[in-house]
């Protein structure tokens, strides 16, 4: 168990120890440039000084306890250093150190032993790595990191995480106006992980925001408790997760086994958290710096501003499919807007406020101001600065300032927008945060983070999720328990709530003949079996028999793929097709499937992944995210179907799988009806653990 006092202490230090030279030398040299204040004390046995400093022979001529240590050292020395600084009481230590768990082909098993005796010998002491680039923390001007960087002091700002310490150090270099307080490079994630580090910053006030690098998560449950720690905060998280084209998907028993794979879970997980998930690094840090400076938006109404139609044309294009929207604004508004011009120009949003105002800042500020009384939730100035060595920029600077005017007397939410970073001078940058607006930069990149940011805000005003169940089922033997046959599979689904047809099993012509007279035409007759999971692709499922001859014919067939039939009901006026699956992953054990079913259910690969628990309102929002949903609503004049029947159906589905070790689920369809839901065909695979 760690302990967080001493993990305070070494992401906070007030003294700093190095150990070792090629690395330990840049962690003395940039906190000093960066105005560490505190002791630092370098150990090397056989060096008189590091850059400066005096060394110290061992660990034991250290003057007190280091509040953090970085050991730039070989992996048994490094041993070693840790078990001492445990011992004298140390905060905890940042392993630059390599040579573990990282090692492949024939060193694997030296390096995983070597990592288990630094665990051993951290103890309860926070440790850092191995093979860790390092942590820099420009709150407390803490430079733990063996190379150049490009973090500058900041009373508040974002912090972040990734697993890479070569993009952690170009984002360091970043010129956008991101303020920086923490940069966390992982390494191998020994004892100290992501989901710990997430918690500890949620305890310092001056985090803003954090922003997640990762390829994967280790202890999911530990990351699900610090992450809805920071809903209940109100600290947004942006994460770039690596690996969605990963082949994850497994192709097993069910449809939905071939509908979602290990990244797609992710992206449930994520949407569950309010967690803001991102594709490149520019979206990542223009959407943490506009979350970091304006915070969440409350609601999806922005406006955009510029003197430019074709600036304003552009703005109006690129907003299309996003949650938010361009607020409307009313007649009133418009005219109050309108006075303040005196040309006749026209009043929209996004608006073309045109040249007349130019460099005119009291006029500007009022055609600003009263734009954005229509109470957006954010508001965008579009100004691209010249970029020449002749360049005078005083008349942009008068948009900015005007802006500034105009957010400030009317306590809005403003951003100047470059499109370009070449139109953006860091002077502009600066202004803009000493006024309290976000310098954003690129059109596509700022509206995806403002829509990020209002799903973020709707995260935050939304009641805090429950915490993830994550229950794994063993990998079932499929030689010792086989798939329950549809029949057996539905008749176990009907026991928990599921509405299925009115049906009968029957072995033989003369059973199915009384089956179809006792159910009345049209009927359906399918060969069943635990060796016929995919019947349509088999040909083991005829429908719509309507007399005697079509049903003798049909059976004649299917009596050759299976000495069992089932004879069921045709239903009739069926409004759309579903699927509902249960399905096993590794990492997040049982999760729910819901997508657009029948025959075509691979090719459209319409499906919603939902982690568990979940409940009804939940599902009935999955189910009017599908792309099928105009279906469910009542397409063209059709009548809407029973939507909460349909929710009815996915938790009897649930209920069962509670109850039974379900490793794979799978009804497809769920037939939709304007009153009811029906299951037409189930197959259920039970886990059994192997011998």
């Amino acid at each position: 168990m760690i302990n967080k006092q001493r993990l305070r202490r070494l992401l906070a230090p007030k003294s700093i120890a190095v150990f070792g030279s090629r690395g330990a030398d840049f962690a003395i040299r940039e906190s000093l440039a960066m105005g560490f204040t505190g002791p630092i004390w370098s150990v090397h046995p056989k060096r008189d000084q590091l850059m400066g400093i005096k060394c110290l022979k061992s660990t034991a001529d250290l003057p007190q306890a280091p509040d953090a240590a970085y050991v730039a050292v070989n992996a048994e020395s490094a041993i070693e250093t840790v078990a001492q600084l445990n011992n004298m009481g140390a905060g905890g230590a940042l392993l630059y150190a390599s040579g573990f768990s990282e090692l492949g082909d024939e060193l694997q098993a030296l390096g995983i032993e070597r990592q288990q005796r630094l665990i051993e010998a951290a103890g309860e002491m926070p440790i850092i790595g191995p093979n860790c680039y390092g942590v820099i923390n420009a709150l407390d001007k803490a430079v733990l990191w063996p190379d150049q960087h490009g973090c500058q002091p900041v009373d508040e700002g974002v912090g972040i995480i990734t697993q890479s310490g070569n993009i952690g150090l170009n984002m360091t270099m970043q010129k956008i106006g991101l303020p920086i307080a923490y940069m966390f490079t992982m390494g191998n994630q020994a004892q100290v992980d992501i989901a710990t580090v997430i918690d500890s910053m949620l305890d310092d006030p001056r985090v803003t925001a954090i922003g997640l690098h990762i390829e994967g998560i280790a202890d999911l449950a530990a990351f699900d408790t610090a992450a809805r720690r920071a809903l209940s905060r109100k600290i947004p998280i942006v994460a770039i997760k690596t690996g969605r084209t990963a082949a994850a998907a497994k192709i097993a028993l069910s449809h939905t086994s071939s509908l979602t794979g290990a990244d797609s879970l992710f992206d449930a997980l994520f949407a569950r958290l309010g967690i803001a998930r991102v594709n490149t690094v520019p979206e990542f840090l223009e959407t943490l710096k506009l979350l970091s400076l304006l915070g969440a938006l409350t609601h999806k109404n922005i406006a955009s501003m510029s003197c430019s139609g074709g600036e304003a044309g552009m703005m109006a294009d690129l907003i299309d499919g996003r949650d938010i929207v361009y607020g409307a604004i009313t007649s009133a508004q418009k005219q109050a807007t309108l006075a303040t011009f005196s040309n006749g120009e026209q009043v929209d949003n996004p608006l073309d406020y045109q040249t007349y105002i130019w460099n005119k800042r009291q006029q500007m500020a009022a055609t600003f101001g009263a734009h954005m009384a229509a109470n957006f939730s954010a508001t965008l100035l579009v100004l691209d600065w010249p970029n020449n060595a002749t360049a005078d920029p005083e008349e942009w600077d008068t948009a900015l300032l005007a802006l500034a005017d105009a957010a400030q007397a009317g306590n809005h939410k403003a951003i100047v927008l470059a499109s370009m970073s070449e139109c953006m001078p860091p002077h502009a940058i600066d202004a803009c945060i000493k006024k309290g607006m976000a310098p954003m930069i690129g059109m596509e990149q700022c509206l995806t983070a403002l829509n990020h940011a209002y799903t973020i805000g709707q995260a935050f005003a939304a009641p805090i999720p429950e915490a993830l169940q994550i229950r794994n089922i063993n990998v079932p033997c499929n030689d010792d328990m086989p798939p329950l046959s549809e029949a057996q599979s539905k008749q176990a689904l009907k026991q928990h709530g599921l509405s299925i047809p009115k049906g009968q099993t029957v072995s033989s012509l003369e059973q199915v003949l009384k089956a179809v007279t006792d159910l009345g035409y049209p009927v359906t007759l399918k060969a069943v079996g635990a060796n016929l999971a995919h019947k349509t692709e088999l040909g083991a499922v005829k429908l719509n028999l309507k007399n005697q001859t079509q049903v003798e014919q049909a059976a004649t067939v299917l009596f050759a793929l299976s000495d069992t039939l089932l004879a069921e009901q045709m239903m009739q006026d069926v409004l759309a097709e579903l699927i509902i699956g249960i399905n096993t992953d590794p990492l997040f054990g049982q999760y729910l499937v819901l997508g657009a079913g029948g025959i075509l259910v691979e090719i459209l690969q319409d499906a919603q992944s939902l982690l568990l628990p979940t409940n009804k309102n939940e599902v009935m929002q999955a189910l009017t995210n599908l792309k099928c949903a105009p279906l469910l609503a009542g397409y063209r004049g059709q009548a809407p179907a029973d939507m909460d029947a349909i929710v009815d159906a996915v938790m009897a589905v649930l209920n069962y799988s509670q109850q039974h070790p379900v490793y794979e689920l799978d009804i497809n369809p769920l037939l939709a009806l304007k009153q009811g839901a029906v299951a037409v065909d189930a197959l259920i695979q039970l886990g059994q653990k192997k011998s």
